[in-house]
This record gives structure tokens, C-alpha cells and sequence, in this order.
């Protein structure tokens, strides 16, 4: 039976946003805020991870500290007629820098394996340090294919990648090819954490253009007309992170985080 998490996450014919939060780079509390300006916002998924060398306990903490979060604005909506607590069913997922970086209070994590690193750790290595802790947790896992797209920055160096260029869309339609082969549900083209540029729409078209993936793109997205080209590409989500860093009034955060999501409704 597919569960609440993989049914949630799944393509659904509209793009979405998930707000993507780095437990290395804020504390607790600020996580926590910046997670309900998201909801708040309209961000449907709350990504935690991005660091490579985040530990477990900063990693759960922050779990944690969200999910109580959000159970609190739950039922506190619960005892409002006039606000909706389904609002605040969004799933946490972890989105790890590597084996060592989990939580049992994740509701999920992205299971991925970065396709393009010419490391044998990024494809294989890390996820078998990992799995038996997932197993152990009893997290869902979403199966993934992860590539990494021109710019690249952080995530390109450290894993080691070997880049798609923005006009290699024929290596893309490749990759998800393979992907969809492996058996994994997800593809998630990423440009680099506050990448210079997005990941080309093209590149998002010739992915989309095989069926049975659910499209994630990441990197480079500040701006709704930037949100606007992805989701013209074919994105089922979009991801946001260095942004949601960057601004540091929740009000001011909420109301940028709704002007992209509009563009993507």
C-alpha cells in the first residue's frame, strides 16, 4: 500500500513548492519559523538537509523542533472554525548530505543517488551506510535519481560531479531514462545551492518528457519568474533554500515565499 508520505509527494498534474531548510545554518527556533512562514506561504513539503557535515543529533533536533511546530499550529487551528488544520499536514523529509545525516522524526527521506558523481560513495557508498538506520527508523523512503546541472556549485565539488550543460538535454532524457529503469519515482535536477542560474527549462522538458517521474528542480530559484520558467519546463516541484536563508523578517519571508508559489497555481 503507498503511504501518506509517497502519495503527498507524487506528481498530481500541478506544481508545487517545497521550502528547503539547512539545520546547519540556522538554530532551532529560527528553523522552526522560517518552516511555518513557508506553510504559511503556501510551501507544501519542508525539505531538512544541504550540509555535508551536519550531525545527526542537529539534523533530528531540527526535525523535531518543526514537526512539534507545526503540531502545535494544528491544533490550534483545530480549536478555530475559521482556520483549516490540514493546513499544517505537510511532510517533513530528509534531504541528506550523506549517511551520517538522519532522524526518526523525519516523516520521510529523499533516497537518492546523485547519478552523475564520478564517486562511487555518492552512487552507492553513503546509502548503505544509511539504509539499515532507515530501516531501523521505519521512514519512508523516496526512491530518487539526483543530477546535477550547470553551475553545480557546492554540491558539484563536493560530489564530484560530472555536470550537464544547459543544452545537453538528450544526456538528461538519458539519466531519467535511467532512473525510471532503476525503478525510482523521483528525478531531481538541482543547478547548486544559490546557483547563478537555474536548471534550463529544456533540460526540465526532456526529463518530464519520460512518464512515470515525479520532476523535482532546485537551484537558483529566487524570483516568481524564475518559479514561472520551471514550471513551464514540466516541474512537479519546485525548491527554494538559499532564499528562505537569506531573508531574515518572517513576515518579509512569507510574503516573497507567496509570490513564487502563486506563479506555480
Amino acid at each position: 500500500m503507498e503511504s501518506a508520505v509517497s502519495k503527498h509527494m507524487r506528481a498530481n498534474g500541478r506544481c508545487r513548492h517545497i521550502t528547503l531548510i539547512d539545520p546547519g545554518k540556522q538554530d532551532l527556533d529560527t528553523a522552526a519559523k522560517r518552516a511555518m512562514s513557508a506553510v504559511q506561504a503556501g510551501s507544501e513539503c519542508i525539505f531538512i538537509g544541504g550540509s555535508t557535515n551536519t550531525s545527526n543529533d542537529v539534523v533530528h533536533a531540527t526535525c523535531e523542533a518543526i514537526k512539534e511546530a507545526f503540531e502545535l499550529r494544528k491544533f490550534a487551528a483545530s480549536q478555530d472554525l475559521d482556520s483549516n488544520e490540514d493546513e499544517w499536514n505537510v511532510p517533513v523529509i530528509l534531504f541528506p548530505g550523506g549517511g551520517h545525516a538522519l532522524s526518526p522524526a523525519a516523516d520521510g527521506i529523499l533516497f537518492m543517488m546523485l547519478m552523475n558523481s564520478k564517486d562511487r560513495k555518492f552512487l552507492v557508498g553513503e546509502q548503505v551506510i544509511g539504509a539499515p538506520f532507515i530501516e531501523k527508523f521505519g521512514i519512508d523512503t523516496l526512491p530518487a535519481g539526483y543530477v546535477v546541472c550547470a553551475p553545480g556549485g557546492e554540491v558539484g565539488r563536493v560530489g564530484n560531479v560530472d555536470l550537464i550543460e544547459k543544452d545537453d538535454a538528450a544526456l538528461v532524457r538519458n539519466y531519467a531514462l535511467t532512473a525510471k529503469m532503476y525503478g525510482f519515482q523521483y528525478l531531481y535536477l538541482e543547478a547548486g545551492s544559490g546557483a547563478s542560474y537555474q536548471v534550463n527549462p529544456e533540460l526540465i522538458k526532456a526529463a518530464k518528457s519520460v512518464e512515470g517521474l515525479t520532476i523535482i528542480v532546485g537551484g537558483g530559484i529566487k524570483e516568481s519568474s524564475q518559479a514561472a520558467l520551471a514550471k513551464q519546463g514540466g516541474a512537479d516541484w519546485i525548491v527554494t533554500g538559499t532564499l528562505t536563508e537569506e531573508i531574515e523578517d518572517y513576515v518579509k519571508l512569507e510574503s516573497t515565499l507567496k509570490e513564487i508559489i502563486s506563479e506555480l497555481n
